[in-house]
């Protein structure tokens, strides 16, 4: 008996693209994408004057310096114990499931936990940056790892240790590639640390989300443009040489708690009760009635919370990958010199870096208020921010292209010698920030957009942690398991060795179109 094996269909660029494109069309006819606010266009017409007039004088300085202290100390404690799980990270099935889940829980539900045991401190401000940069630093650190040269091992005497041979052999040739992604991570984690100040924390986001609830947009303006400076200027002040002393001053300059209760005793009880599901409480763990009582508690959670908010998780994250997808292609032009020329290059270089800097969730937050509550202003941040990270390295990856003299120019430059041999490089930028994507649009549920984000919010408002904690474990499942099937389509596609990340990509061009050797910072 013949016996035929299931076959899964030939997957190329552009089938994977029509299916992305097809399933984005499904989910916009079942989105909520209305305009509710009464007049946009006044409330914009006051935010574009605020914007055009910035009040420098009402900057909090200290909030500043405590945006760049958290992130300092969140990037540096992060790193550490990402490098400690790189260590084992091929070997340990553990530590890998461990980093998928730290990472895959954003920095707003970190933080909204570890409110309820440290409070509003910097311990809460630290820990909610370096837990999941941790997970995050963990692969990436495992990945630079494996891709190193071993060649400088062959010289080494026989018999010398595994620990001689990572610090004499690893450390100098992994250094500086680890230094590269680390600072570069730092503009990350500054980006987090405002992020956390719209749920309390002392840090730029607390002013904005003052300012902006007040109308009083002058003032969310110059805290705005002194963001923008701190990331524009990073690779001035964040070195090598200057992050000891970063480190050091962030420790001495953190602000103080509020409230006095003790950490330890939150945490005890944040363990043992608060986030023990109800029914297990004082409970007889190996009754039936107890199984009975929590799968009576279980099922609306799920039926009423998990299943919607996946699902309109899913549906926004899917409009907002091919939204972003689109304005990547058609932007990345204006950074390259073949299109943009010497003048309009470093024009669209400025526009893209500053849609770039800033947060996916402040700019939600500011949509919101211009176009009420729905799901399309955050699918127009999340698109414009990470389409514009996307057609930043595209440009960047296009400038490093090597044309015959004959090619052609303007759009024929574009559809017909560019596109298609960037075009892998494209989708596995598009597959990488696809679970980025779908991490970001679970906490928009925060600020009333519904999904996962939102139950999460409603439940922690309601003081009830373990419903928060299961629809949090929800999401990071959820965000596991798109980050899996992404994976397997790169891999499907044969692009899973491109460069995905901001830093991989080229840092500049020769004439002649020749790639630099160095990695970007």
């Amino acid at each position: 008996m013949t016996v035929y094996g299931l076959r899964l269909p030939k997957l190329g660029y552009l089938s994977t693209s029509n299916l992305f494109l097809l399933t984005a069309i499904a989910a916009v006819a079942v989105a909520d994408l209305t305009v509710s606010a009464l007049n946009p266009w006044a409330e914009m017409r006051r935010l574009v004057a605020g914007l055009l007039q910035p009040d420098f004088f009402s900057i909090e300085v200290m909030s500043v310096v405590w945006t760049v202290a958290f992130a300092v100390l969140g990037v540096a404690l992060g790193a550490t114990a990402g490098f400690l799980m790189a260590l084992v990270f091929a070997r340990l099935r553990a530590i890998r499931v461990l980093a998928a889940f730290l990472r895959s829980v954003h920095e707003l539900f970190w933080a909204l936990l570890l409110i309820q045991i440290a409070g509003i401190s910097s311990t809460t401000g630290i820990l909610a940056v370096a837990i999941p940069y941790s997970g995050i630093f963990a692969k990436v650190f495992s990945e630079i790892i494996e891709e190193a040269d071993l060649s400088a091992e062959r010289v080494l005497p026989a018999g010398t240790s595994l620990l001689a041979r990572f610090a004499f052999v690893r450390i100098p040739e992994l250094a500086p590639q680890f230094w590269t992604y680390t600072l570069y991570r730092l503009e990350c984690g500054m980006r987090s640390t405002l992020v956390l100040g719209f749920v309390g924390l002392p840090t730029i986001g607390f002013h904005l989300d003052s300012f902006f609830k007040q109308g009083h947009f002058a003032e969310a303006a110059a805290l705005l443009f002194c963001f923008y400076v701190l990331i524009g200027t990073r690779r001035l002040w964040a070195r090598p040489a200057t992050v000891p002393l970063l480190i050091v001053a962030s420790i001495f300059i953190l602000p103080e708690s509020v409230g006095n209760a003790s950490t330890l005793t939150n945490l005890i009880r944040f363990v043992t009760h608060d986030i023990v599901p109800t029914p297990l409480r004082d409970a007889d763990l190996f009754a039936a009635a107890t199984m009975t009582n929590l799968g009576t508690w279980f099922w609306p959670i799920f039926a009423k919370q998990i299943v919607p908010g996946v699902i309109q998780t899913l549906v926004l994250s899917q409009i907002a990958l091919v939204a972003m997808a689109a304005i990547a292609l058609l932007a990345f032009p204006f950074i390259c010199r073949r299109f943009a020329g010497r003048i309009g290059q470093p024009l669209g270089r400025v526009a893209l870096v500053v849609v770039r800097s800033t947060p996916e969730y402040m700019l939600v937050y500011v949509l919101l208020q211009l176009l009420g509550p729905s799901m399309l202003p955050a699918i127009i941040a999340l698109s414009l921010h990470n389409g514009a990270i996307v057609g930043y390295l595209m440009g960047r990856h296009a400038d490093a292209l090597e044309y015959r003299p004959d090619a052609p120019r303007g759009i024929n430059l574009y559809c017909y010698e560019t596109v298609p041999r960037l075009y892998g490089q494209f989708l596995a930028y598009v597959l990488y920030r696809w679970e980025i994507i779908l991490r970001e649009s679970a906490i928009f549920g925060i600020l009333g957009v519904v999904t996962l984000g939102y139950y999460v919010d409603a439940a922690i408002s309601e003081i009830k942690l373990d419903v928060a904690v299961m629809l949090i474990v929800a999401t990071a499942l959820l965000s596991m398991a798109v980050d899996a099937f992404s994976r397997g389509l790169r891999r499907r596609l044969r692009i899973e060795t491109m460069p995905t990340r901001l830093s991989e990509a080229p840092s500049e061009t020769r004439l002649g179109g020749t790639l630099a050797a160095e990695k970007a910072a």
